[in-house]
């Protein structure tokens, strides 16, 4: 008989576990909501596409990744590639993103600045990355003063909501530009645009969105939506949920909440109970709008006279985005998006501030989007995978390892976790 393993939650990283594994074993996905997706969950108000928690899209420098996603879509007919064109709302100005390949769009006393400490930083010893105390001091120690008061702190600060001298710098390896002086140079002086990025072009579904990658990767799966999980009842090494023995159970929710659904009959509880309680996280609100037409696909907002952090054109992705009024009217629609929980009111008259004649549709609050790590958090989190696994429990996706995985890195996890699995 194959063995049994449940999977609890549907986003990415619990479809994508489910769908790799599904061939070897028998798989369940338990989802507490009435649709599955997750974060990457979008719906149609007022026929228009929204991307409820930011404007997922999907490519990725991963062979095993693509090899594999692309054997369950049809690239030609059922994507779009796109260029990524992303700009910073500076001054009410449009930079180009990022932003030090465009600081000729400065003036000429805030180059001379940024240049001089460019220069300064190129002479001093390297240091690598990872050798940083923390995240503000990589930026500082990178980019100057200069650029990181004028972009880089407000716009973090924006996001994250914390101290970024707490932020480690571990935590961002992969995730961050890591520009050399020449490149800089180059850029500025023969304009030279950004490829080097994961995203610098993408693939997006012509229809559906990021919906439609979370339905075609739950296709043959079983899936149990209106589950919330109550318990997971621990008898010797045996684990069981909705009243079910499994051999290996995959948790993809919160981590936060594991440590009260866990229950032993015997056996010590996780020495880092109360920190893993306590590791942060913050929240998303959003406004998706009807907007002026623009080539963007996003727009970065640093500058604390706005609440807001970005918006994304997500009409832009994909024309059937739009509803067919919002098309022939010549406009397209975008998601204004906030870190944090902000009141519906609060968001309409930040619309009046920005950019793109905004229009709203449809709003959403999300309470957990973000997670924070500080120097503390990969210990705990690696101590409770080790605590758990002689119980055939897996921690895997963003709110369960509590890493910023995109949804390239939600699917390489899950080809990591399925290795352990099949070893086991």
């Amino acid at each position: 008989m194959k063995k049994k393993i449940a999977v609890i939650g549907s986003g990415i990283s619990g479809l994508s576990a489910a769908a790799v594994l599904n061939d070897m074993y028998d798989v369940t996905v338990f989802e507490k909501k009435a649709n599955i997706g997750g974060l990457v969950y979008c719906d149609r108000p007022e026929d228009v596409l929204y991307h409820r928690v930011g404007g997922h899209v999907f490519n990725s420098k991963n062979k095993e990744v693509l090899d594999w996603f692309w054997s369950k879509f049809d690239k030609e007919v059922e994507f779009i590639q796109t260029k990524r064109n992303a700009k910073i709302f500076y001054n009410n100005s449009f930079i180009g993103y990022p932003i030090e390949n465009f600081l000729y769009q400065f003036d000429a006393d805030i180059v001379e600045k940024v240049m001089t400490e460019l220069i300064k930083i190129n002479q001093d010893v390297y240091k690598e990355p990872l050798s940083y105390e923390n995240f503000e001091a990589f930026l500082k120690g990178n980019f100057g003063v200069t650029l990181y008061e004028l972009y880089f702190k407000p716009y973090n600060h924006k996001i994250w909501k914390t101290d970024l001298s707490t932020v480690p710098m571990q935590w961002l390896d992969g995730k961050l530009p890591m520009p050399r002086l020449l490149d800089i140079l180059t850029s500025n002086i023969v304009r030279k645009e950004e490829n080097e990025m994961v995203h610098a072009h993408f693939y997006y579904p012509k229809s559906g969105g990021s919906q439609f990658i979370a339905e075609r990767l739950a296709s043959g799966l079983s899936i149990q939506c209106n589950s919330a999980l109550e318990e997971i009842s621990v008898e010797g090494n045996a684990a069981t949920v909705f009243g079910e023995r499994f051999d290996h159970i995959i948790y993809t929710a919160d981590v936060r909440k594991l440590p009260d659904l866990l229950k032993l009959s015997v056996g010590k509880e996780f020495q880092y109970n109360e920190p893993l309680k306590q590791i942060r996280s913050n929240g998303t609100s959003s406004v998706l709008c009807s907007c002026d037409a623009t080539d963007l696909s996003w727009l970065y907002i640093p500058e604390s006279t706005f609440k807001a952090h970005r918006i994304i054109y997500t009409g832009n992705f994909s024309v059937t985005n739009n509803s067919k009024g919002i098309n022939d009217s010549g406009r397209s629609s975008c998601t204004v998006e906030f870190s944090g929980i902000c009141t519906y009111e609060e968001m309409l008259e930040e619309l009046k501030l920005l950019p793109g004649n905004l229009v709203p549709v449809d709003y959403n609050n999300e309470p957990n989007s973000y997670v924070i790590q500080d120097i503390e958090t990969r210990k705990i989190i690696q101590s409770y995978k080790e605590y758990l696994a002689p119980y055939g429990i897996h921690l895997l996706g963003r709110f369960a390892e509590w890493e910023y995985y995109n949804m390239d890195k939600a699917m390489e996890a899950a080809f990591q976790l399925k290795q352990t699995i099949v070893n086991n």
